[in-house]
């Protein structure tokens, strides 16, 4: 899945899709979490959901050439996801309690927070799977 279409290659594209379904699936189950925790705690049991799911698609539909073995693999994969579990928590705690409250932001400022959270390590993430996680 290395092949290019134009400057963005199909495999950064398939991650991103991947990403956003194990994002999807790591900010609906925040919202059930948070309903028994606080949110930090809610945002890292979610990150846990998005984890499983975001390292049995990537490879099984992104990463199809990796050499490593799936325990390498699933280890590396959580050393880079705890990294980008510190960058989720630093953007969303930072844009809910600091940025969004300076700006007057009112609407859903915990879901907009761990949102863009969630969406803050996209590239890091995949240029760390792609050259060591997966290589």
């Amino acid at each position: 899945m290395a092949a290019h279409s134009g400057m963005v290659s199909r495999q950064f594209i398939g991650f991103l899709v991947v990403s956003g379904f194990a994002g999807l699936a790591n900010f609906g189950s925040r919202f059930l979490f948070s309903l028994a925790m606080p949110y930090a705690a809610a945002i890292s049991v979610a990150f846990l959901v998005g984890l499983v799911t975001a390292f049995v698609l990537n490879r099984r539909f992104v990463f199809l050439d990796s050499r490593q073995s799936t325990r390498s693999q699933a280890w590396r994969f959580l050393l880079v996801n705890l990294a980008a579990l510190v960058q989720t928590l630093a953007v969303s705690l930072l844009l809910v309690h600091w940025l969004l409250p300076l700006l007057g932001w009112h609407w859903h400022p915990e879901a907009v927070a761990h949102a863009a959270g969630i969406a803050a390590p996209a590239i890091t993430s995949y240029l760390a799977h792609k050259h060591w996680t997966f290589s």
